[in-house]
């Protein structure tokens, strides 16, 4: 494509909010543009919560009223407040993508809605229900050269997950992996009251995220074993959200096939960050969550933290900033999988595909 990739967002909450940031702080800024974004919320707060984020700063950049739309750096962005796919002709805008960010639809049916409303193809920032309500599911790094281009729908999985695949599959590849047991902190999400309220009918989400350890169902181990079906039935999961506001950790507790010890463990994490900087980083310094906000890996290794129990049984800890971090890969998948629709839409069967 000559021209610049068209994108639209669904959903101008924590990852909307830092999919547009993260692209404006990215030089893939010249080969995209956001063109819309659909949002029930008002136009106004919409334009003040894209300049001023209490997480993420001030916008590196100028972002205005332009009607009823808003102008970010120059670029006429169209704003709806629709709160169905039907009420927006997707056709109509011209998009090349859509970047689903509400997380309110999930399984194939509601999904189809906005392929039938006209939209192309949607990137979810969120699961499919199951692995059948999406055409694939990716996590930047492991997966994603099993895109086509002729996909219309694609899970970007969730930012635990992508901060966890690499490494139990590295972790996999080199030792052998028995069993795993991943404990998520998770910062405090918008599904959480600041004070008790009827927020939820999981009675611990009605206590207030900020005074309390409130643990949560997660579906992480499923997630695992979607991206890495050689793993099934071998991983277990719980979360625990803690009153911060963005970056959390996912504690590892691993039985491996082969004997190693913590330092042979650290050697081989360090060299996997060097082989995939964009993914991973390292680091052995006596770190706090807040020194990875704003961090845009999927995850960053503590070796400070990485301890043995025996010869095969390793404890390790991984930092992941789950808005930025997360909002970065779903531009990489963007990009990958653009890449693959240019070249699937140059064949006769790819293009006779599209037309349906």
């Amino acid at each position: 494509m000559n021209r610049p990739i068209r994108l639209a967002i669904n959903g101008y909450g924590r990852i909307g909010r830092c999919v547009l940031r993260a692209l404006y702080e990215s030089p893939l800024r010249h080969r995209y543009r956001i063109v819309a974004i659909n949002e029930p919320s008002d136009l106004d707060s919409m334009v003040y919560l894209t300049r001023f984020d209490s997480t993420h700063g001030v916008f590196p950049g100028h972002v205005e009223l332009d009607g009823e739309g808003m102008l970010v750096n120059g670029q006429a962005v169209q704003v709806m407040h629709e709160r169905c796919p039907e009420a927006i002709d997707w056709s109509a805008l011209e998009i090349d993508m859509l970047i689903e960010c509400s997380g309110q639809y999930s399984t194939r049916d509601q999904l189809q809605r906005f392929i039938d409303a006209g939209c192309p193809r949607l990137l979810l920032s969120h699961p499919g229900r199951s692995a059948e309500d999406v055409d694939a599911t990716v996590v930047y790094g492991i997966n994603e050269t099993a895109l086509t281009g002729t996909e219309r729908i694609v899970s970007n999985a969730s930012c635990t997950t992508n901060a966890i695949v690499p490494i139990l599959n590295l972790l996999h590849r080199k030792f052998g992996l028995e069993h795993a047991f991943l404990t998520t902190l998770h910062s405090v999400m918008n599904d959480q009251p600041v004070i008790d309220g009827y927020h939820s009918t999981d009675l611990r989400r009605t206590r207030s995220a900020m005074q309390s350890i409130v643990p949560v169902s997660t579906g992480l181990a499923r997630g695992v074993e979607r991206l890495l079906p050689q793993l099934a039935g071998r991983i277990q999961a719980k979360a625990i959200r803690v009153p911060t506001l963005n970056v959390s950790a996912i504690d590892i507790m691993a039985a491996l096939g082969e004997d190693v010890s913590a330092d042979e463990l650290n050697i081989v994490m360090q060299e996997a960050a060097v082989q995939s900087p964009t993914l991973l980083t390292y680091s052995n310094q006596p770190h706090a969550s807040i020194d990875f906000n704003h961090n845009p890996h999927s995850a960053i290794i503590d070796g400070s933290q990485t301890r043995t129990s025996g010869p095969r049984l390793i404890n390790m800890m991984v930092w992941f900033d789950n808005e930025w971090g997360f909002a970065n890969r779903l531009l990489d998948v963007a990009e990958y999988w653009s890449q693959r629709i240019t070249g699937a839409m140059a064949s006769p069967t790819a293009a006779a595909y599209s037309s349906h």
